[in-house]
């Protein structure tokens, strides 16, 4: 046989092997069911607006859309037509004059008027007006869920209130809500909202989304929604949501997020353009101090900060946060991201950071503090949780004698002298200690909310710990409003509520459109360990049937569930053309020291469920789905299309 006709043959025959090998793969990543896909806030409301006809409807036959969008029952949209463009007036009854909600909306011949502050369980009376024509409408409405906290107590100087309703987010049971001054809930989400509850500028609300990006409570971003439940805007971010946020002059806002591929959390903070989603600054607390500093019993390598909120100060051009775990509110400026002072009590600094320090001259320290801000004055107004009062263990004030308040210190930068100027909460004692979460608000001058959120009782005894940490039986949350050192409202409620904004009923336009998302859940990294991909895989049995795996796509990801023992190895495999990317599913939990909210994971007889999300980000194509469990290879017969 010539020379030629024998390489043209092994030529022959590697082509035939490699369509072979090709085939061969090509059998391995078949799959045949795709991922069943879950539609996300924005995309159920997408189609949701085209019901909203307002053809042939008129004042006097309005068409009356209760719950709207969905997800707030106590709203209703009401539309008509009118012939020429007219102002329209509504008036929302209530069971007195600081319940009785009203509002003006701007001429249009084209009306779209949300209802917002309606009573559950109750056939609620509007009254429309236009053009001195008048329409009672009566709207009922379903009760509430089984399981929504109603106040305990409430306290109130009618004199002194307005008809604002106080807004609240969870931290344990119960829902994003308001009340009025009553204790009546005018308001709530179905969707579960947690952390900061605020309006911006253009009086919308942002909120947490309800995805999670990592446990325990980190969300994928931000919702800019209206009281109807409307989303108009979605913010991802790659290092997700948690605890706070600041709207900025300019638009943008500032959010507490994460950079998880740094090893720890809560220390990070960037900008993200308000049009784009764009991430346009960064601030790693990493860079600005010493983890091991101002240890307190709450700090982890983890989470050594633990930053609960964010202010910005326009006047001083600068950043106020929260490092709970280091007992300190630590001030750096906006350009440079550089030190310019630390509150806070200063044992266990580093000889560097001493200078930073106030020296104080009146009062005393806080101690785990949250929702630190800059008011009007140039004041720093907090909420002093109390921990310990001390960071040496020897000196640990016991829950029982311990307090919290809301604080407020005059301080004078050039001289790093502070002194208290106004105080509440010490003269309450314990009953008003909260170890953890709670906020101040900033009304006015010489008005203020103090809201101690995390009051916890185990066996009639109160906690020192958060109470998902410390499995209480029961929950306090008191609220509390003062004006010139009166209290004037207090509302108290069987939970644990994170904070509590006083703002109107009504504020900000409502407007048709579909909702925009912007931003990224980033690329989801790959594990870069070897694994030998074979044909040598498990179909499903009874043994991977007891993991109770679930697999889901969404819009920007897909997301795999399953309930381990602590410590298995798993793998999710992303099979595609001969090509294969691996993501570790961990299963452990990080030792959480301030479960600021508790969602309620279980941890049953050493089982703990995780789940693994792997971001579209990156990702093209149809890919089969494999799970490695403990050495053994599954193959689930499902795949996802990116």
């Amino acid at each position: 046989m010539g020379r030629k006709k024998i390489v043209l043959l092994s030529v022959v025959v590697l082509v035939v092997i490699i369509v072979l090998i090709f085939k061969v793969f090509s059998m391995v990543g078949a799959a045949n069911n795709e991922v069943s896909y879950a539609l996300s806030l924005v995309e159920k409301q997408a189609d949701t607006e085209e019901a909203f006809e307002s053809d042939g409807y008129t004042l006097e036959n309005p068409n009356v859309l209760l719950n709207p969008y969905g997800n707030s029952p106590l709203t209703a949209l009401v539309i008509f037509e009118t012939d020429k463009e007219s102002e329209v007036k509504i008036e929302i009854k209530g069971k007195d004059v600081l319940s009785t909600y009203s509002h003006v909306f701007p001429k249009d011949k084209i009306h779209y008027i949300p209802v917002y502050g309606l009573y559950a369980d109750y056939n609620n009376e509007v009254l429309i007006e236009v053009n001195g024509e008048q329409k009672v409408l009566n709207i009922k409405t379903d009760k509430l869920p089984d399981d929504f906290i109603l106040p305990s107590k409430v306290i109130k100087d009618e004199s002194k209130l307005s008809n604002d309703l106080y807004f609240f987010t969870p931290s344990s049971k119960g829902y994003t809500c308001a009340y009025d001054v009553n204790g009546d809930v005018r308001w709530y989400l179905d969707e579960r909202a947690i952390w900061e509850i605020n309006r911006l500028e253009n009086g919308h609300l942002l909120l947490s989304t309800e995805r999670l990006v990592n446990d325990p409570y980190y969300s994928t971003g931000l919702y800019e929604i209206d009281m109807l439940g409307k989303i108009y805007m979605e913010y991802s971010l790659p290092g997700g949501y948690h605890h706070d946020y600041f709207e900025m002059k300019n638009g943008n806002i500032l959010v507490a997020t994460d950079d998880f591929d740094s090893g720890t959390v809560e220390d990070y903070i960037v900008e993200i353009d308000r049009n784009t989603g764009n991430i346009v600054k960064r601030f790693d607390l990493k860079d600005v101090l010493n983890m091991e500093d101002g240890k307190n019993e709450n700090w982890t390598k983890y989470d050594w900060f633990h930053n609960n909120s964010i202010w910005y100060d326009e006047k001083t051009n600068s950043i106020t946060l929260s490092g709970r775990h280091q007992d300190i509110v630590i001030n750096i400026d906006y350009d440079t991201g550089k030190l310019n002072w630390l509150l806070g009590d200063n044992t266990n600094f580093s000889d560097e950071y001493q200078k930073y320090f106030f020296k104080l001259k009146k009062g005393e320290w806080q101690w785990s503090q949250h929702a630190a801000m800059i008011t009007p004055e140039g004041y720093v107004f907090l909420f002093d949780n109390g921990n310990n009062k001390s960071k040496n263990k020897d000196e640990y004030v016991k829950a029982e004698n311990s307090y919290s308040r809301g604080v407020m210190y005059k301080i004078d930068t050039k001289n790093m002298s502070a002194e208290e100027v106004f105080e509440y909460g010490k003269e309450r004692g314990s009953e008003f200690y909260s170890p953890y979460i709670s906020d101040v608000d900033y009304l006015d001058d010489d008005h203020y909310i103090i809201h101690s959120g995390g009051i916890s009782y185990k066996d009639g005894v109160i906690q020192n710990q958060p109470a998902g940490i410390a499995n209480s039986d029961t929950l306090v949350s008191d609220t509390v409003e003062i004006l010139d050192d009166e209290v004037i409202f207090e509302m108290i409620l069987p939970t644990n509520n994170y904070r509590v904004e006083k703002m109107s009923l009504y504020d900000g336009n409502f407007t048709l459109g579909k909702a925009k998302s912007i931003g990224s859940l980033g690329v989801t990294e790959v594990d870069d360990q070897e694994f030998a991909f074979t044909m040598n895989y498990k179909k499903i049995d009874e043994e991977y049937k007891k993991y109770d795996i679930k697999l889901t796509k969404e819009k920007d990801r897909l997301a795999i569930t399953g309930t381990f023992k602590k410590g298995t190895p798993v793998n999710v495999i992303l099979y595609k053309d001969m090509t294969k990317n691996i993501y570790t599913m961990r299963v452990s939990k990080t030792p959480y020291t301030a479960l600021c909210v508790d969602l309620g994971v279980e941890d049953d007889n050493e089982n703990i469920t995780v789940t693994k999300y792997i971001n579209a980000e990156g990702l093209t194509g149809k890919y089969s789905i494999y799970i490695e469990i403990d050495g053994s290879l599954y193959k689930t017969d499902e795949y996802v299309k990116f």
